[in-house]
C-alpha cells in the first residue's frame, strides 16, 4: 500500500474515532448521585447518552441574565449533570461548534430532564438542547423506554476547580458564540421556539 494511502487511512480512522467515541472530559468529576429538588428549588438534568461527536465536548450554561452566562458544566457522551435553580423562567445554552438555546419554566420540588443532542456540523459536532416532556406522546418523553435507557446509559458528573479553569480560559470564545448565535435565536419564530420549551408540567 502506498505510504500516502496508509497515512490517509490513519487520519480517516482517527476522525471516525473522534466522531463516534465517548471521549470523556478530564475537567469533570464522576459522582455517585445527582441533586434532589427541595421545596424551594427545582433540578434540571442535562444528559448526553449519545457517543456521536464524542471527540467534541458540549458545555451548558444558564444565560437567563442578559449580558452573560453561568457555567453549569461539560457534558461528555455518556454523562449527565444536575443543576439546581429557583422556580421561574430560564434560558439555557449549549456550546459546541455552535451555540444553541432552550427556554424553560420550572416549579419547585420537581426534577426536569434535557437531552444534549449532537448533530453534524461544518468542521465538528454541533449540539442542541431538547426538552424531555411529561406527555407520553411527545417525541422525547420521560414515560418512554428510551428515556429509561438514557438514564441507565449515563453517569453523574459535577463541576470542580479544573472545569472552572477551563471555563475561564475559554470565556472569550464562549462569549462570542453566545452573542452571535443569540441573534439567530432571537429571529426564530415563536412556533419554532415553542418546540424547544421545557414546560413547568414536565417535571417529576
Amino acid at each position: 500500500m502506498n505510504r500516502w494511502v496508509r497515512a490517509a487511512a490513519v487520519v480517516l480512522l482517527a476522525c471516525v474515532v473522534a466522531a463516534c467515541g465517548r471521549v470523556k472530559s478530564d475537567h469533570m468529576t464522576r459522582i455517585e448521585h445527582g441533586l434532589s429538588p427541595s421545596p424551594d428549588s427545582a433540578v434540571i438534568v442535562f444528559l448526553r447518552p449519545s457517543g456521536y461527536g464524542g471527540g467534541v465536548q458540549s458545555s451548558v450554561y444558564d444565560v437567563s441574565q442578559s449580558g452573560g452566562q453561568e457555567f453549569i458544566g461539560i457534558v461528555s457522551g455518556g454523562t449527565k449533570i444536575a443543576h439546581a435553580v429557583a422556580p421561574g423562567k430560564y434560558l439555557f445554552m449549549v456550546i459546541g461548534e455552535n451555540a444553541d438555546f432552550m427556554d424553560a419554566e420550572v416549579e419547585a420540588g420537581k426534577t426536569y430532564y434535557v437531552l444534549v443532542a449532537p448533530r453534524m456540523g461544518m468542521f465538528k459536532a454541533r449540539f442542541s438542547l431538547l426538552p424531555i416532556h411529561a406527555d407520553a406522546k411527545a417525541k422525547y418523553s420521560i414515560a418512554s423506554e428510551r428515556f429509561r435507557e438514557w438514564q441507565r446509559d449515563t453517569y453523574w458528573v459535577e463541576n470542580g476547580p479544573t472545569a472552572q479553569r477551563w471555563y475561564s480560559d475559554s470565556r472569550e470564545s464562549i462569549d462570542r458564540k453566545r452573542i452571535t448565535y443569540k441573534r439567530t435565536w432571537n429571529k426564530r419564530s415563536a412556533e419554532d421556539k415553542a418546540e424547544l420549551y421545557l414546560h413547568a408540567g414536565d417535571g417529576i
